[in-house]
């Protein structure tokens, strides 16, 4: 480098005697005057470092790298302490509650099995009637006795029979609840004249409730039995047709 120098410098000096012999004396001096030579120096000492420049710009965000595989299930970590007590449940109140809700649907859906299995249209029904042990319908379609009986043992019944005061006045009720004015019940004299059975063949006991000169078999035709709105019993003839009520057993429905 400090021979590239030199001979540069020699090369200067060179040209600027081939002008001063071409050129005039004075013409030469100004511009001599005016010539600067500009000659690099020689390489100075290293600075001191300067002060941090500003941030750059934000380069673009790389792309995702690739998904780790799940790392192992951790320890159980102890548990957690106690929460705080429950507010009181009256839970006898509660369960007497929901058994007696229990009761209703069972009954209801009892009903609605019995009256969907007894009658063929909801039109034919006056609503029902129990005891703890008997389900009760009556059945607004007017038969013949006979006819009434084959429709209550159908389906897994008979005609009421009304063997105590307690079942003769729920079906009194019933009679009066319905508006009618009479309908047969389960009882005839239709194997023996004057021996009146029920319809399920047993026999009639202490209990009756024949209205004031009754059984009479008038015309010698009257060997069934109606039940007037007041409880009273007639006999009639079994050819007639009316309403009439079917007794089921709760344990057979």
């Amino acid at each position: 480098m400090r021979r590239d120098l030199v001979f540069l410098g020699t090369l200067i000096s060179l040209v600027f005697l081939s002008l001063l012999r071409s050129g005039s004396p004075q013409h030469l001096a100004e511009e001599a005057c005016s010539v600067q030579i500009l000659v690099p120096g020689l390489k100075g000492d290293a600075g001191e470092k300067g002060e941090k420049g500003s941030p750059g710009r934000p380069g673009r965000v790389g792309p995702s790298g690739e998904k780790g595989e799940k790392g192992e299930m951790g320890d159980v970590g102890p548990p957690g302490p106690n929460g705080e007590p429950g507010i009181p449940c009256e839970c006898s109140q509660l369960r007497k509650a929901i058994g007696e809700m229990d009761n209703q649907v069972a009954q209801l859906t009892t009903e609605l099995k019995f009256i969907k299995n007894a009658l063929p249209s909801p039109a034919a029904v006056a609503g029902v009637r129990e005891t703890d042990t008997k389900i009760y319908l009556l059945v607004k379609e007017e038969k013949r006795y006979i006819d009434a009986q084959l429709y209550c043992h159908g389906r897994g019944g008979n005609l009421g029979m009304p063997k105590d005061e307690a079942a003769n006045g729920l079906l009194a009720s019933y009679i009066n609840q319905a508006g009618l004015t009479r309908v047969f019940i389960g009882i005839n004299d239709l194997e023996r004249e004057g021996t009146f059975v029920y319809s399920d063949r047993s026999p009639m006991q202490t209990f009756n409730k024949w209205r004031n000169g009754e059984p009479n078999n008038a015309y010698d035709e009257e060997d069934c039995v109606e039940m007037v709105a007041s409880g009273g019993w007639n006999d009639v003839a079994c050819h007639i047709t009316m309403y009439f009520i079917c007794e089921f057993d709760k344990e057979n429905v």
